[in-house]
Order: C-alpha cells, then sequence, then structure tokens
C-alpha cells in the first residue's frame, strides 16, 4: 500500500525528494528510503535531479520511470482511427491517424493493427511493449452478442467474430468503450469533473450523446446502450421508432448538431448546412462573440440552448446528478453565453439544479480517455509490488 501510494503522489506531484514522500505518506525518513529503494530495485522509478534554491545540501529528486510500461487506446469513427500510445505516465510519446475514406466492410483488423502499429513506430517502441489497448467507437458493443450496436456508420464493425478476431491479431489485452463513456472518464482524470462521482455528460458531435457517472461508475446499462440520448423522446419531434435502423426523430433532431444551422437561418442568419462540425462551430463560436451586438446571434443561442435544455430536463428530474459537463464542438465553441442559457432554461424545467460547466478536455477527449482508461488498468498490474 505505502508502495502504490508514493508512485501515486510521483504521478500527481512530479519529482519528489525522500523527505517529501515521506511527509506526503507520514512514513519515516528510514521507512521512505527502504521504500524507494525497492521501488527504484523493481524499475518503478528512477533518480533525476536534485532540488535547487534551498538552504542546504540539494537532495536527490525521484520519478517515475516513465518507461515502466505502455498503454494505447484508438479513437473510431467513420473517417478515420486515430491512435496513441503513452508511457506509464500519462505522456504521449506516439500518435498516429489513419485516414479510412470509403471504409468498406471487410478490413476492420487490418485498419486496427495498422493504425496501432504507426502510433508503435511513432513511439520507438513495438507491439509486445503496450500493456494494454482500449477501442473507444460511436455506439457500444452488446456483452451478450458481441455486436456493436447504434453506430450503422461504421462498415465492418458489426461482425459477430469482429471481437474474437481482434483477439487473435493482438498481442496485448484490449477493451471497448463507447466513445462518449471515454470523454466523460477523461473530464473525471483530468477536467472539469475531478472531483465528482455523480454527473451527466453531454456531448453534441457528429451525434448527440451523454454518459452518466453515478457513485464514481460509468453506468453502461444491460446492454451497454445508456447514454444513447440522441433517441430520447422529446415534445416537438417525432418518436424514434426502430431505433437500429431510423436516424430522425427524438432529441436529436431537437437538439443534434443537424438542427443548428436550420435555427440559424429561422433567426436570419445565411448559413450552409455541410459540413456540419465546421459549419456549426462556425456559427457557435460567431455567437459567442457577437450576440450582444447582433440579435440575430443572440437569438440562436437563446434558441439552442432551449433546445438543449428540455432533453437534459429528463435527465436531470430522474438522476438528479451534482454536475453536467457540456462537451463536443456544437456546445464548447458556444463558450460561456451557450452555457449560461442552458443553465437558466434548465433551471425553469427541471425540479433540481445541477450546475453546468464546459468541457475542460478539448483535445481529443475519446482518445485521452481511452489512454486514461488503459493506463489506469496497466498502472495497477505494473504497480502492484506485493506479487
Amino acid at each position: 500500500m505505502n508502495d502504490r501510494a508514493a508512485l501515486d503522489l510521483l504521478l500527481e506531484h512530479g519529482p519528489l525528494s525522500r523527505t517529501r514522500i515521506g511527509k506526503l505518506t507520514g512514513l519515516s525518513k528510514p521507512t521512505a528510503s527502504q521504500l524507494l529503494a525497492r521501488l527504484e530495485a523493481a524499475g518503478l522509478v528512477v533518480a533525476t535531479g536534485t532540488t535547487e534554491g534551498r538552504p542546504g545540501p540539494n537532495a536527490q529528486l525521484y520519478a517515475v520511470n516513465a518507461r515502466a510500461a505502455y498503454a494505447a487506446g484508438l479513437d473510431v469513427d467513420q473517417h478515420r482511427i486515430h491512435a496513441a500510445v503513452a508511457d506509464v505516465t500519462g505522456e504521449i510519446v506516439g500518435a498516429y491517424e489513419l485516414r479510412t475514406p470509403g471504409r468498406s466492410a471487410s478490413g476492420v483488423v487490418r485498419q486496427v493493427t495498422e493504425a496501432l502499429d504507426g502510433a508503435v513506430a511513432a513511439a520507438g517502441i513495438t507491439r509486445e511493449d503496450v500493456r494494454r489497448l482500449v477501442i473507444g467507437t460511436p455506439g457500444a458493443f452488446d456483452p451478450a452478442t458481441g455486436r456493436l450496436r447504434y453506430a450503422s456508420h461504421l462498415p465492418g464493425w458489426h461482425s459477430p467474430t469482429l471481437l474474437e478476431e481482434l483477439a487473435a491479431a493482438l498481442p496485448m489485452p484490449f477493451e471497448y468503450e463507447n466513445d462518449v463513456n471515454l470523454v466523460a472518464l477523461a473530464e473525471r482524470r483530468l477536467g472539469a469533473a475531478r472531483g465528482h462521482d455523480d454527473f451527466v455528460l453531454l456531448w453534441n458531435e457528429g451525434g448527440l450523446g451523454g454518459a452518466l457517472v453515478l457513485g464514481g461508475r460509468l453506468h453502461r446499462g444491460f446492454t451497454g446502450g445508456a447514454g444513447e440520448l440522441g433517441f430520447l423522446p422529446v415534445p416537438g419531434t417525432p418518436l424514434v421508432r426502430q431505433v437500429t435502423k431510423a436516424n430522425s426523430g427524438g432529441f436529436q433532431e431537437l437538439a443534434g448538431i443537424q438542427a443548428v444551422p436550420r435555427i440559424a437561418r429561422e433567426a436570419g442568419i445565411e448559413t450552409p448546412d455541410h459540413p456540419y462540425v465546421p459549419v456549426v462551430s462556425g456559427l457557435l463560436s460567431r455567437a459567442a462573440e457577437t450576440h450582444e451586438d447582433d440579435p440575430r446571434y443572440a437569438e440562436l443561442l437563446d434558441r439552442y440552448a432551449e433546445r438543449l435544455a428540455t432533453g437534459l430536463a429528463a435527465l436531470v428530474t430522474v438522476l438528479d446528478p451534482e454536475l453536467i459537463v457540456l462537451s463536443g464542438d456544437a456546445l464548447v465553441t458556444g463558450g460561456e453565453p451557450l452555457r449560461a442559457r442552458v443553465q437558466s432554461e434548465l433551471a425553469d424545467l427541471a425540479p433540481s439544479r445541477p450546475r453546468l460547466v464546459l468541457s475542460a478536455v478539448r483535445r481529443s477527449p475519446v482518445l485521452r480517455g481511452a489512454l486514461e482508461s488503459a493506463l489506469a488498468t496497466t498502472r495497477d498490474e505494473v504497480f502492484d509490488t506485493s506479487r
């Protein structure tokens, strides 16, 4: 327990002296010295530099050995696979993006291994050096059937034998997780939800989805499909029937990314529809900057916020979370003006008033969450000195 506590402190604070580790853990100097000697012999910590600028002799500093282990993550969407490798400290040491235009229903295993190998090569290591891999995809793999659900736009990922084929091709254990769940994990470990055990993350980019963290744990549901908020029935839109086939209706039609250009045109703003993410990001960014001077953009923010709050009110009524994190380009580019409007609307629509915050993990949040998930398991294995 002392070994793991010291390693976690080194991860959190960076290089520390023996004396500082002793104070933070409550260990005596001799015990702290023995602990560091044991961890150094195990290859888990390394001596790195000395303290400077203090009275008395400089003290030796110790840090986690970044090369003790590596973990990898993949972020998969319909256009590309983004792969990265991180050392055990969490620093990304290699990344690679494999474009997959016109993806067919075959070749998924080859694409996964090619993307992973690209990141591994960029890190200067081999596949065998990677302890664990986490793959993030839209939708969710049904634990009963092994099939990917709610992601018909990923051809080839729905084969009932895909997971077995990947296991045969990869030398390391791997896990799979919904992409929005991984964004929530990144926010809880590194971003706006740190220290919160109950929160909802609302994601709006290519599609509208959510992640539910209850009691400090991701709630995936019976089939892994918890958080598919696009299907949520809301006032003013058709019910989504045959959800495995239909892509219209529900909360997605009310407040999904494709709704923003329509709202903008109704407010008198000329805008194209496509490509959705750049168009919507541009509209909301401009609205955040000019809404006080241009009533058209103020109307865009008002109407979009009302739609977002309508769906969120259903979640708040059932779950009563302490925090809601707004994430994805179609939310964060609206900035504080959009966040404040959603907060105000939600106060009128829901019985409780959770605090709304903007995402603090803006760069590759799905990939960052995949790495954090892989690293958590890797550290549990590597940092266990009781074996």
